[in-house]
């Protein structure tokens, strides 16, 4: 309809150049990219200078992803009507979308003489910066941008024309990356540092800074006691206190005999000191009426921490630990904070005070009385929380890990309880919320798999499953419910279930970076081809919006002043685009086109050509790749020697960059095939095959030679391979790569059809799926089962449905191949 209107606007008015875009527009997103590009550059050749034409071709090449040729425009519009604010303002954010510092430098300053705004004369100082960071040569940007830039800025100050915070911001930055802590420390103490105002405290936190670049303890000491008085809850001025502490004594500073300590009040000293502003800030806390600050108690206990790791005995003087923590248990175990603050200091108690901790916690928990399966259970939601804290601190202790298999299965019984009698608490929640006892659920399933990966037994697996979907039916937004219940169904090689659990996560901008591999790293290896496809595409659409996305932000960041913000942006803009994530999935998604399209609506050589795939190059960023993926995704309250640590996380980096190297250089071999089975034009034969088919062979070669190299590694990687505890394993590794790892017990079934082919191969396919089916639901793993686990069948049920599901996805791929062979001509 919009191409029909601008059409009929041309026939009346045939130099319309806004119609002329506008029907551009409609025709690229139609699908008709070369004609709207040969219209726009019809209309650019013109160099129209009216806004609307100017305004439509913006939009057109930015959705045609050529922000470059906007900056012409605007070159164009500035040369002939060069007083315009407006085009030169346009020009200066055009080239901000390109990275065109220089000429945003330029731009700006030309902007500022024709209009002498403050914003304008700082856009320009901006660029100066950007010049400096992107420069490849560090001595160039010490000396030559970064300098003019504090010049630029300086002049401003003498000038007393500095108006807005952000140009404070701005010469702070400056002087920061300059490395002139000093003079950044006297801008924020002086008269600039009064417009620091958006941020609370931001004067006092930029002066922390400086104090611990410059080694300023003293200072650094004083300001952190001063801010504690005013504030006994800010936990980064108790861990800036103790750091500055104990910096001073280990430099035997001492306090000078005449005049102030420092500028910023009276320094502490000594440990005795810390311990009597620790005490006394609890006893505060402790006369309160309303409700006490956790910061203190927490203060306490990172004390003792820190004194014991010193070998220091003045601890003593704050107390037991055990008592410390039974303290804070009564004050803030009625709040889901209590676990991870506690968590930190378990490791303060000595492992024979364990259970003794565990039981004076019990003590804590009003429950009412036992029932006829011996539990008793809390009366309010605060009760609930309680308890619930006390087991998730029996399990962070090791103690539910302790027990033996009956003790692990009567866990599992009192969570079961405790889950179902907390249910009538959140009788009136909303979908969206979380019900209170979503906590002792999923606790069960961490303890089946517990009891899954001691004995093997793959009944705990399927109860497991079983009670996580118990859970989400009555949780339906309970995102670590679905996390853990994608990792299982992929550690059962069912994918199917894995799309609509992901997808109702709703994953948001990034995080289809730090968890997207949960997703994409299975979908092929399962046989979902079609799922494989869409959640590569899904990842990818991401990632190749990030570059325009990040754009808009920086401009924004321009106009709004936000100029720290800026190079935050890019940084993250290239932290996406090195992301391990970003490289394994457009691998994968190229040799999934490849497998399931080459030779079937494309030739293996036309299909290389439309991916552009060159096999000489490897685009993939090896030495600068990011590891963006979030591995502790999943809530745990294992034990310290059970959590993933910096070796885990090494070793899964060296694992997946190992893969990808094989997955990448498969691609390229594939490619390198492909041309290499191209046939020379027959005009240039004796010196296509003197050079052309030589340089491929060779290239063929070398990828060959680099794929042993890249096996070999990988064959080390697996022998030193260490143990990791399941539910790491399961977020870390996940299923291996060398293929799909459906459950043996439950593909036995499959196996036993497959013989059956053999002897009767008239049989037809439908008929041996059938048998499949029926012998699948014999041989299921239990045999009765009762009302109660109808969670687990329905989990069971899944499982089948996509074990079918690939079966059929592979089937008809292998019958789309046989055909392409059966049309071979040799």
């Amino acid at each position: 309809m919009a191409i029909q209107q601008a059409d009929k606007l041309l026939k009346k008015h045939k130099d319309l150049h806004c119609a002329k875009v506008l029907k551009a527009i409609g025709l690229q997103r139609t699908g008709k990219q070369d004609e709207a590009f040969s219209l726009a550059q019809e209309v650019a050749t013109l160099e129209p200078t009216d806004d609307n034409s100017l305004q439509a071709l913006t939009i057109l090449y930015r959705e045609m992803h050529h922000p470059e040729l906007v900056t012409k425009l605007y070159e164009a519009a500035v040369k002939k009507v060069p007083l315009s604010e407006e085009y030169h303002s346009h020009l200066f954010m055009a080239y901000a979308r390109v990275g065109e510092y220089k000429k945003m430098q330029q731009a700006g300053m030309a902007l500022y003489k024709i209009v002498p705004k403050n914003p304008y004369y700082f856009w320009s100082v901006m660029s100066l910066v950007m010049q400096a960071i992107s420069a490849q040569d560090e001595k160039l940007a010490q000396t030559m941008f970064l300098p003019l830039a504090e010049r630029m800025v300086e002049k401003m100050v003498k000038e007393e024309k500095i108006e807005a915070e952000a140009e404070v911001q701005l010469y702070f930055m400056i002087l920061e990356r300059l490395g002139k802590c000093v003079e950044a420390l006297d801008v924020v103490r002086g008269p600039l540092g009064e417009k620091l105002t958006s941020e609370l405290r931001s004067r006092e936190n930029k002066c922390m800074m400086m104090y611990q670049r410059l080694q300023l303890w003293p200072e650094c000491n004083a300001l952190s006691y001063k801010l504690l008085l005013k504030n006994p809850d800010d936990w980064q001025f108790y861990l800036s206190y103790f750091d500055s502490l104990f910096h001073l004594m280990d430099k035997s500073w001492s306090q000078p005999e005449e005049g102030e300590h420092c500028v910023e009040g009276p320094v502490q000293t000594t440990v005795a000191e810390a311990v009597k502003f620790v005490v006394d800030r609890m006893e505060e806390q402790d006369k309160k009426e309303s409700r006490p600050l956790r910061g203190p108690y927490l203060a306490c206990l990172e004390l003792i921490h820190r004194l014991r790791q010193r070998g220091c005995p003045d601890e003593k003087e704050l107390g037991d630990p055990l008592e410390l923590m039974v303290q804070f248990f009564g004050k803030f175990g009625d709040k889901p904070c209590c676990i991870t603050d506690l968590k930190i200091y378990l490791h303060l108690l000595p492992p024979e005070q364990r259970s003794q901790f565990k039981k004076r916690l019990g003590e804590l928990v009003p429950l009412g009385e036992a029932g006829e399966d011996g539990f008793g259970f809390p009366g309010d939601t605060k009760a609930l929380q309680r308890h619930l804290c006390v087991c998730q601190l029996s399990r962070a202790l090791g103690l539910q890990h302790a027990l033996d298999t009956e003790g692990k299965l009567r866990l599992i019984t009192e969570l079961k309880a405790h889950y179902h009698h907390g249910l009538q608490f959140g009788k009136s929640c909303l979908k969206t919320e979380l019900q209170f006892s979503d906590m002792y659920c999923l606790m069960a399933a961490h303890v089946y798999v517990d009891l899954w990966t001691e004995t093997g037994d793959e009944n705990m697996l399927w109860q497991c499953l079983g009670v996580l979907e118990e859970g989400l039916s009555f949780s339906p937004s309970n995102a670590q419910f679905k996390l853990l219940l994608l990792l299982l169904f992929c550690r059962l090689g069912a994918f199917q279930p894995v799309v609509d659990l992901y997808s109702s996560l709703d994953a948001k901008h990034v995080q289809h970076d730090t968890i997207g591999y949960l997703l994409t790293r299975y979908a092929g290896s399962l046989g979902q081809f079609a799922a494989a496809s869409q959640s590569c595409n899904f990842s990818l659409r991401f990632f190749h919006s990030n570059q325009k996305d990040t754009s808009e932000y920086i401009i924004q960041a321009y106009k709004y002043g936000a100029f720290e913000k800026i190079p935050e942006f890019i940084a993250f803009r290239t932290r996406l685009n090195q992301s391990l994530h970003f490289a394994q999935v457009r691998t994968e998604r190229m040799l999934l086109d490849l497998y399931t399209e080459a030779d079937v609506t494309l030739s293996l050589e036309e299909s290389v050509k439309a991916m552009g795939v060159c096999p000489e190059e490897d685009d993939i960023p090896w030495d600068n790749m990011r590891d963006n993926r979030d591995l502790t995704v999943l809530v745990s309250w294992d034990p310290k020697d059970r959590e993933l640590t910096e070796e885990h996380r090494r070793l899964s980096l060296e694992e997946e960059s190992v893969w990808l190297k094989v997955r990448s250089l498969t691609l390229r071999l594939l490619a390198s095939l492909a041309l290499l089975g191209h046939a020379p034009s027959p005009r240039n034969s004796d010196k296509t095959n003197e050079n052309g088919i030589s340089a491929k062979s060779s290239t063929l070669q070398t990828l060959l030679s680099q794929l042993d190299q890249t096996l070999e590694t990988a064959a080390q990687i697996t022998e030193k391979q260490t143990q990791v505890h399941t539910l790491i394993y399961l977020s870390n590794k996940g299923l291996r790569r060398c293929g799909i790892c459906y459950s043996a017990s439950v593909l036995r079934p499959l196996k036993s059809s497959l013989q059956k082919k053999k002897k009767k191969k008239k049989d037809s396919s439908s008929a041996m799926v059938l048998r499949y089916y029926l012998t699948f639901i014999l041989r299921r793993p239990f045999s009765k089962i009762n009302e109660e686990c109808g969670f687990t069948r329905a989990a069971m049920d899944k499982v089948q449905s996509s074990y079918l599901g690939s079966l059929q996805e592979l089937g008809d791929l292998l019958r789309k191949r046989a055909d392409s062979l059966k049309s071979l001509k040799i």
